[in-house]
């Protein structure tokens, strides 16, 4: 086993809390923050423990301004990197199912406190936690119902993709979910452009198992998915899980605490996200393809012509100017967003998700953000952006159409 080097008596102690947390099976997961080493921009790292493949692992999730980012460790390699790390934080948290461990550090000492869990409360704890780590349960009725497993409850070799889809999907959610007021008993869930509710079905599985009210809406455009999804609703028990016939135009939900739309269309994007922002919702969720405003409207930089002149890198600017706007102009109306790549769909090869999550209600947008916005539209010539339009009510819903 891996033996550290610790200036603190304190912090070495901590560590051993870790080790013995893991050895006898009650470790939940490490928070450690206000880190001061070398990785430029790191935040705060959070470890758990999964089964991949059989063995046990220690997860750590990077969290960046921007991004988050997820390692793997060998139990032994994940106790090596946790010392690594903790020497260089001022703050650490363990959560076990026994106990609360903080240690709070600063340039003279280290201080250790704890806090004991009651037995009630570390048993409800010990089954959430099997819950969390797992994700998504593979006996799940619903992926049989939806072919994503056989009979004996094994992942269909065709469907790997989508199973590996699935599971990125509520690893995302249940990060994020974390950061969000979800204190509240029931979730109003839209997903615009659900499709076969693949992850429609696996989000109210998950929330359903945090024992949650999922009170989730799928809306999708052809009739015939709908009434799939729906009967396999019916079926399976998600009596809170109703699939409705329309779009974003059709569909305005008089609450909402998170807005998914994957796949949406050019600027159907942008209503989405409009919709979720204007009711206030906790998270939203966008996976953004087929991005046609912004290149007609592109003028090219003078020093970047020579760059721009090529078609595909005309496009790939165009795509990546949209996608800043959205998240700027989401980080204008109170959201910390994050962009960062997804796994692709089947429905298109982009990859990219945008991610908010609600940090403060305003009553003007961001005025320096704004700003920011103003002179990339001015500088690449753009006249025109949906969700800017939206957001001052200059836009007709009516506009909003697929042009795939």
């Amino acid at each position: 086993m891996f033996a550290p080097n610790f200036s603190f008596e304190q912090e070495q102690q901590f560590f051993l809390d870790i080790q013995q947390s893991i050895e006898n099976q009650s470790f939940d997961r490490l928070i450690l923050s206000q880190y001061k080493g070398e990785l430029a921009q790191l935040e705060k790292m959070t470890f758990r423990q999964i089964e991949l493949q059989g063995q046990a692992t220690l997860s750590c999730l990077y969290h960046y301004p921007t991004q988050d980012m997820t390692k793997n460790y060998s139990i032994d390699e994940g106790l090596e990197k946790i010392a690594e790390l903790l020497s260089q934080s001022k703050q650490a948290n363990l959560f076990t199912l026994h106990e609360d461990v903080q240690l709070k550090k600063n340039k003279k000492k280290a201080m250790l406190s704890r806090q004991k869990k009651q037995a009630e409360a570390t048993k409800i704890e010990q089954q959430h936690n099997r819950e969390k780590h797992r994700y998504v349960q593979q006996q799940s009725p619903f992926l049989k119902h939806l072919g994503i497993t056989d009979e004996k409850g094994q992942v269909i070799p065709s469907m790997a993709r989508k199973w590996k889809q699935i599971n990125k999907f509520i690893e995302i959610f249940s990060n994020a979910y974390e950061q969000i007021d979800a204190s509240q008993q029931a979730l109003n869930i839209v997903d615009f452009g659900s499709g076969k509710g693949y992850l429609t079905f696996a989000l109210y599985d998950y929330l359903q198992a945090q024992n949650k009210t999922p009170l989730i809406t799928g809306v999708e455009l052809r009739s015939n998915l709908v009434e799939f999804c729906q009967q396999i609703a019916d079926e399976v028990g998600f009596n809170h899980l109703d699939f409705f016939e329309g779009d974003v135009r059709s569909y305005q939900p008089a609450k909402l605490d998170v807005m998914i739309a994957l796949h949406a269309c050019d600027i159907a994007t942008d209503f989405a996200i409009h919709t979720g922002i204007r009711l206030n919702a906790s998270m939203i969720m966008c996976a953004p393809c087929c991005h046609k405003e912004l290149r007609p409207q592109l003028k090219s930089p003078e020093v970047l012509q020579p760059m721009l002149q090529f078609g595909i890198h005309a496009g790939q600017q165009a795509e990546m100017l949209t996608d800043t706007l959205r998240a700027l102009l989401l980080k204008a109306y109170g959201y910390e967003t994050k962009v960062f790549e997804f796994v692709s769909l089947e429905h298109t090869s982009k990859n990219k998700m945008i991610l908010a999550t609600k940090r403060k209600d305003i009553q003007q947008p961001d005025t320096k953000i704004m700003q920011q916005i103003q002179a990339l539209k001015e500088m690449y010539g753009i006249q025109k952006q949906s969700l800017e339009l939206l957001l001052q009510d200059q836009m007709p819903i009516e506009n909003i159409g697929c042009k795939c």
